[in-house]
């Protein structure tokens, strides 16, 4: 203490420094952690996470979005998504738009069913406006409760099938096949080519633990398609209006039939929007705070209404600025291995992800046979949970296995859905296990039969 800092005999105490802010806020002494771990465990978490930047573009651009706009869209979204996850709930748990709802989007939403992009972005910005809700006011709860953990478990396996066949369809690795619905593709064409060696990079570097293998394959890939000629380096010339092509784009005016289009089929995507983005988060958001040490004793996550009531936000956000719903990832788990433990790596990633927008013009020259390979090796990582589900049991094994097939198979995951939950409470009532606490999932059996026999296909 010098004479500068006394005052007619009263000790002054020093300003506080930014990493003493940064430690009251974020609890940095009390979980083992310091500044320089949260970044460097945020950029770990980044590289293992910013494959979406380009992955997701690919995807929607095949529904007809502005690939330019949903990069940028995908950038703001994982970065506002982070960042309020980091400060409102101070976990290391980023976000960004999620794989298996932007395909189911792109290609059931859009490519089956012929909705315009802009009505399902729409749906997705209600499915968040109900999350939200849902969250604020408990019934989230109700919905949990009569949800098994196997089909939990299903859901992230069937999703996981959907977007590696997605992979190999767009690789040409899988082609139709008159007869038998599908066949080997013809390997030796440049683009099946140049996706197995986008595979066996990416499985390399993966079997390595190299940070960031996906985006290294995938840039990798793109890079030796542009040397041997299956494709033109020609990216747009940057541009305020491209990277803003997708920003409020979404029509709630269909959503709510002001234009005449409601019906069943807005309801459904609706529903499996947030269906899914409802149990994939709760899935991820314990994953990740299981592994960081931040879980109670008794089970429970501390401050989990404000994670989900961030993964609402983040989905409406995201919709307004022009991408699919956004979600928790559990790439997070790299950044809590690498000793984050605070919402401080959260905001690391998304501040990174903030600055990736100024490359987001970039992202429409990435051949999709750079990116079919990614598809490939996630769909692969998403199979994990089926160990969760007890196959030697008919009661957990044919629901989750009809959840499972169903997905890839009618290229639906609301058809998964429908076949899982249905078959659970069938064979509740067969076993004699249902009860009066079942009523809520006896209503959705019924509003899934009377949606096939309304709908026939779908």
């Amino acid at each position: 203490m010098t004479d500068n800092d006394r005052q007619d005999g009263v000790d002054i105490a020093p300003p506080p420094t930014m990493t003493s802010r940064l430690n009251s806020y974020f609890l940095l002494t009390e979980r083992g952690t310091d500044v320089r771990t949260e970044i460097i465990a945020g950029a770990t978490t980044f590289l293992t996470m910013a494959y979406i930047v380009l992955v997701n573009p690919a995807i929607l651009g095949a529904a007809g979005m502005p690939v330019v706009g949903v990069a940028a869209a995908t950038c703001f979204a994982a970065a506002f998504a982070s960042i309020l996850m980091g400060l409102s709930s101070n976990t290391p748990l980023a976000m960004a738009p999620g794989m298996g709802l932007n395909a189911y989007l792109a290609f059931t939403v859009v490519g089956q069913m012929g909705v315009p992009w802009q009505t399902a972005l729409g749906c997705v910005f209600v499915s968040g406006i109900i999350f939200l809700l849902l969250t604020v006011t408990g019934i989230r709860q109700l919905i949990i409760n009569v949800i098994p953990n196997y089909l939990f478990a299903a859901v992230a396996g069937g999703i996981g099938l959907f977007i590696g066949f997605i992979g190999f369809k767009d690789a040409g690795i899988v082609v139709a096949n008159p007869a038998t619905f599908v066949a080997l593709g013809d390997l030796r064409a440049p683009g099946a080519a140049l996706a197995v060696f986008g595979l066996v990079v990416i499985g390399a570097l993966s079997v390595w633990r190299v940070r960031g293998a996906m985006l290294i394959g995938i840039v990798a890939t793109a890079i030796l398609g542009w040397i041997v000629g299956v494709v033109e380096f020609k990216p747009e010339p940057y541009s305020f209006e491209a990277l803003t092509s997708t920003v409020f784009q979404l029509d709630l005016g269909s959503v709510f039939g002001f234009n005449g289009q409601v019906g069943l089929s807005i309801l459904e995507i609706v529903f499996v929007f947030l269906f899914v983005d409802l149990f994939d988060s709760l899935g991820t958001l314990v994953a990740v705070t299981k592994r960081a040490g931040l879980m109670r004793e008794d089970g429970k996550i501390p401050k989990l209404n404000r994670m989900l009531t961030a993964d609402a936000t983040a989905t409406i956000v995201g919709s307004m600025v022009g991408t699919s719903t956004v979600t928790s990832y559990v790439e997070s788990a790299a950044g809590v291995q690498a000793g984050g433990r605070t919402g401080l790596t959260a905001i690391v990633t998304g501040l990174l992800f903030l600055a990736l927008i100024f490359v987001a013009p970039f992202a429409q020259v990435i051949p999709i046979s750079a990116t079919a390979p990614a598809l490939i090796i996630v769909g692969g990582l998403m199979l994990l949970p089926l160990t969760e589900v007890e196959w030697d049991d008919p009661l957990s094994a044919i629901p989750a296995f009809l959840t499972v097939a169903m997905i890839p198979l009618t290229f639906s995951i609301a058809n998964g859905l429908a076949f899982g939950i249905t078959a659970h409470a069938i064979l509740k009532i067969i076993r004699g296990t249902i009860s009066r606490a079942d009523w809520f999932l006896l209503l959705l059996a019924l509003l899934f039969i009377f949606r096939f026999v309304w709908m026939g296909t779908a």
